[in-house]
């Protein structure tokens, strides 16, 4: 979601803020903005483009040693300039204060209230804007002194960064269930709440915990943590970031990191030699040997993994298995079986939702927890017992693709493990396991050699409003992803149903305008579905299936068929989501929708 860039240097550091910007796009945004010491607090805010925003910075010609920039994913107040960040609060001379926030300010309507008593006067509908007054209002001539003590005021989720214009060479920041970070440089330093917004400039970062308040100066960060006492953080060599945003030969993020699959993949499974539970962290083979079930808490698209995960998990380790969406776990009051492993899957480690989630299940009682992520560093891992890294390298576009590729491998991963502890998983079946795993990224290689078939699906597709996907057992949590793909990046209205539940209402929807994308692979379930079909080609549906060779399906009149290049049993769902994926992206780009930026969404839900 909302990005946050910050700088305090001896050079002009706008260049660098805007760079950090440009980095951050990917996250998501509708508004941006940035904020100088320039002789006083000087600002440029656009609803459009950070490019821009640089244009009007360019014109304006801002400068200046000290200085943070925002792009917001709007929450309180539409996208305009004045919700945009950074925020000013002001006395009747100047403007006094500067801040840029992400997340959300749960009691900001007492704060504005209380505030506008004292004759703060509000331009604009956003939370944000509270925050600035009130540190304006208690400002006592220290800005860390003042922002330890404004922070203990906020209820919700934020992360900060604020400077004053009375301390030019001063940046504070904060967090509390947002992050943020820390960049060491040579006499410079920076804060952003991503480390991608700082590549380039610096590769030494430090990861601020929960409650941290920080001191961005000219020689360095002084941090307190949450009871203002000082503490140390290390600064961590971070170099993953700078390659990742070059495009190559490819249009989109979207369609560079389809292609990324076999590559993610093996680089997932790299140094796994046999389905050992060390992999998944030194108490792995301890908690795994004291648990008799599995909770797994997602959202989005990881919900869908962990869908998908339940069917490896029930039917191939024997252990019961429950999914739920973490936004909607966190507010019941669930029944707890405290020997179960909870098992938490995000791409970014921050979701705010599966976070809550998590920390929700540790006080009904929980006592085993795992999380299935692509950021070592992320609050995620920080709080588990336990957890596997998918390394699917940065993921930029918003429509989650390699991530959840990798995810699916990893959770196959653990199935296979508790499989082996449990005595489910003979020699004969680990080995050809194994030999599965190590084939998927050539298997993966052969789908994806169907993107020209894929594309004329596309030019069809792109002219309608309508489409319903299939799939039964597990690939029905396959057929939900692919329909959240094409909803997401072409605005077409999507569902996905389990085929067998087509009578039970969805088929009154059948008709030749919309077209039924259905995975058909040679598994147990293989005649039922076919029948599930022709209950859509008596209503005159258009059928779009992608079978397996050898599941005898055949292209006819209002039967369109692509055949996939192999049967890979249970991994077979990470082989068909991938021409889902591939269709999404045509069909969007046949429509000429922003691929990799798609409205209203955002990469990283760091809010609820």
């Amino acid at each position: 979601m909302c990005g946050i860039v910050g700088a305090v240097a001896q050079r002009n550091i706008v260049p660098v803020l805007l760079e950090g910007l440009r980095r951050l796009e990917y996250r998501g945004y509708d508004s941006c903005g940035v904020a100088v010491h320039q002789q006083g607090l000087k600002r440029s805010r656009s609803v459009s483009r950070v490019a821009e925003l640089a244009s009007q910075v360019e014109t304006t010609g801002l400068v200046g040693h000290t200085g943070i920039a925002h792009t917001r994913w709007a929450t309180h107040g539409a996208p305009a300039t004045n919700n945009a960040h950074p925020h000013f609060s002001s006395t009747q001379e100047r403007a006094k204060i500067a801040l840029v926030h992400n997340g959300i300010i749960e009691n900001y309507e007492s704060l504005r209230e209380t505030l506008s008593k004292k004759g703060y006067v509000f331009e604009s509908q956003t939370d944000t804007e509270a925050v600035a007054h009130l540190i304006h209002d208690l400002y006592d001539g220290d800005l860390l002194r003042t922002v330890q003590k404004a922070v203990k005021q906020l209820h919700g989720a934020f992360a900060i960064a604020v400077f004053c214009d009375d301390e030019p060479n001063r940046v504070v920041g904060a967090r509390l269930g947002c992050p943020l970070v820390v960049g060491i440089g040579q006499e410079e330093t920076f804060i952003a709440s991503d480390a991608m917004a700082l590549a380039g400039t610096t590769d030494q970062i430090i990861y601020l915990e929960e409650g941290d308040v920080v001191d961005v100066t000219l020689t360095g960060a002084r941090i307190t943590d949450k009871a203002d006492q000082p503490v140390e953080r290390a600064a961590q060599t971070v170099h993953a970031y700078s390659g990742a945003i070059d495009l190559g030969p490819y249009r989109h993020y979207m369609q560079k990191e389809i292609f990324e699959q076999p590559a993610a993949i093996g680089d997932t499974l790299e140094g796994v030699l046999g389905f050992a539970p060390d992999v998944f962290g030194e108490k792995a083979h301890e908690v795994f040997a004291n648990i008799d079930s599995i909770q797994i808490l997602a959202c989005g698209t990881s919900y869908y993994s962990g869908m998908t995960a339940r069917y490896w998990l029930e039917s191939i380790a024997g252990i019961p298995t429950q999914v739920e969406i973490a936004s909607e776990y966190r507010y019941r009051e669930p029944a707890i079986n405290p020997n179960a492993l909870v098992v938490v899957i995000s791409q970014s480690g921050e979701t705010a939702d599966t976070l809550a989630a998590l920390k929700y299940a540790k006080q009904l009682g929980h006592r085993h927890s795992l999380a299935i992520c692509n950021v070592a560093t992320s609050a995620m891992v920080r709080e588990t017992t336990l957890a596997y890294l998918t390394r699917a390298g940065v993921e930029i576009g918003v429509a989650s693709t390699k991530a959840f590729t990798t995810q699916l491998t990893a959770l196959f991963l653990l199935t296979l493990t508790l499989a082996k502890l449990r005595g489910k998983l003979s020699a004969e079946a680990e080995a050809e396991y194994l030999k599965d795993l190590r084939h998927l990224p050539m298997a993966i290689s052969s789908v994806l050699a169907l993107e020209p078939q894929i594309i004329a699906w596309a030019d069809a597709f792109a002219r309608k409003e309508n489409v319903l996907f299939l799939g039964r057992g597990l690939h029905y949590p396959i057929a939900l992803e692919g329909a959240l793909k094409l909803k997401e990046i072409s605005y077409i209205h999507a569902e996905a149903y389990p085929a067998g539940e087509l009578k039970h209402g969805p088929l009154a929807l059948v008709t030749e305008e919309m077209p039924v994308v259905t995975v058909a692979p040679n598994d147990a379930l293989i005649e039922k579905l076919k029948s599930n079909m022709q209950e859509v080609r008596a209503r005159g549906g258009q059928l779009y299936v992608f079978a397996d060779a050898d599941s005898r399906i055949s292209s006819s009149e209002g039967l369109h068929v692509i055949r996939m290049p192999e049967h890979y049993g249970p991994l077979s769902p990470i082989l068909h989501v991938v021409p889902l994926q591939l269709l999404a992206y045509h069909t969007a780009l046949a429509r000429g929708t922003d691929v990799d930026k798609p409205r209203n969404l955002a990469k990283s839900v760091t809010v609820e």
